[in-house]
């Protein structure tokens, strides 16, 4: 128990970080005054990495010129550099992020929702494969935008102080590597949903009709005129705070970081563009998130070793990220329509994530709530 109440201590001092800046009296917005193993944490997982993607804008842009097989590599490479780990670490979140409990408890619950919600996705793909691959897409815009909300909270922005704000800033984030896409290079996605679909149908001519009514040209517009009026709207919102005197600082990053995430999504090709954005912003930034929970990483973080903090969460992650690709492997080996082309390792690749999307995201919600990210000033 040891651990478990170090941890808890360490999970404390996390959430006031986590929920710095969220009062009407508050601004730390710029991180000057938060703990400094969140200010390094999100230096190095958050914010360098956004000026990384900017940086990669002209290489973005070129990717449409180039076979769909480019995205499926860089997919591939960023799933096995961090994609695949930010999630490997679940089964010690409730360990380190709650008092009292224990290290048999942490593990034996997170496994059995794994277990539990993991199997009814795939079986939801066995069952009704485009329904499952819409769900699929639902869930992951929910997840993103709901990890890009607990960035800006420990960065301690002040400009989204109530829970609605936030929401609605998660449905611009998380919507935009979801949506954008399918506004800008509806081919592509529709060439993914058909790789996907296909594999739990062996008539290989029904992926293709079975997608089509989610490529119609007014759902499309639809997704495309939503997605802009939700980003104007929560822009315009921030700026309304503030003009009434938030913290200018949070309102500016989050403004650009919308600004790279749409030309991102609109110029890159969308196998390539989900591949990066995965490994490089999503991914990296939970990981960051998990190191402020962990005793050990954190003070490494504080004490500005980099290295030490990564070297102790992928000591944690190693395991279950073996395990994670033998759950693509099991996925492989059991679909009908069976692998035989670089599509069909992406699609089976993106069940098992699916997957293994569920529980992840039923942790991150627990933890959300542990820290008070979506009830601004109520941590925990």
């Amino acid at each position: 128990m040891t651990e478990a109440s170090e941890a808890s201590r360490s999970a404390a001092d996390a959430r006031s970080v986590a929920t710095a800046g969220r009062g009407a009296d508050e601004s730390v917005g710029d991180g000057r005054d938060a703990d400094p193993a969140a200010e390094r944490v999100d230096r190095w997982f958050a914010r360098r990495p956004a000026l990384a993607l900017a940086a990669l804008l002209p290489v973005g842009a070129a990717t449409p010129l180039f076979p769909v097989e480019l995205g499926v590599a860089t997919f591939a490479l960023g799933t096995l550099a961090v994609g695949m780990a930010h999630g490997a670490v679940d089964h010690l979140v409730p360990l380190r992020a709650a008092p009292g409990v224990s290290l048999r408890r942490s593990i034996a619950v997170v496994s059995v929702g794994y277990a539990v919600l993991g199997g009814a996705v795939v079986a939801a793909f066995f069952a009704a494969p485009v329904a499952a691959f819409v769900g699929f897409i639902a869930l992951t815009w929910l997840h993103w935008g709901q990890g890009d909300v607990a960035t800006l909270a420990i960065a301690g922005v002040d400009h989204l102080p109530t829970s609605a704000e936030r929401w609605l800033a998660l449905i611009v984030r998380g919507g935009l590597p979801m949506g954008v896409p399918l506004l800008a290079h509806p081919e592509e996605y529709r060439l993914v949903a058909e790789w996907i679909v296909g594999l739990f149908l062996v008539d290989g001519g029904a992926a293709a009709t079975a997608v089509d009514p989610l490529f119609a040209p007014a759902v499309r517009a639809g997704v495309g005129v939503g997605m802009a009026a939700a980003t104007l709207a929560s822009v315009g919102l921030g700026y309304r705070r503030v003009r009434g005197g938030r913290d200018a600082g949070g309102w500016r990053r989050d403004a650009g970081e919308l600004a790279v995430l749409w030309a991102w999504f609109l110029l890159a090709a969308p196998v390539f563009a989900i591949g990066v954005y995965f490994a490089l912003w999503h991914a990296l930034r939970h990981v960051g998130r998990l190191v402020l929970v962990d005793p050990a990483a954190a003070s490494a973080a504080s004490a500005g070793d980099a290295v030490g903090a990564l070297a102790r969460f992928g000591r944690d992650a190693a395991p279950l990220t073996l395990g994670g690709f033998l759950v693509v492997g099991a996925v492989g080996v059991s679909v009908p329509a069976g692998v035989a082309a670089p599509g069909d390792l992406l699609a089976v690749s993106l069940v098992a994530i699916a997957a293994m999307t569920l529980p992840h995201v039923v942790v991150v919600a627990w933890l959300d709530r542990r820290e008070g990210v979506w009830r601004p000033g109520a941590g925990a």
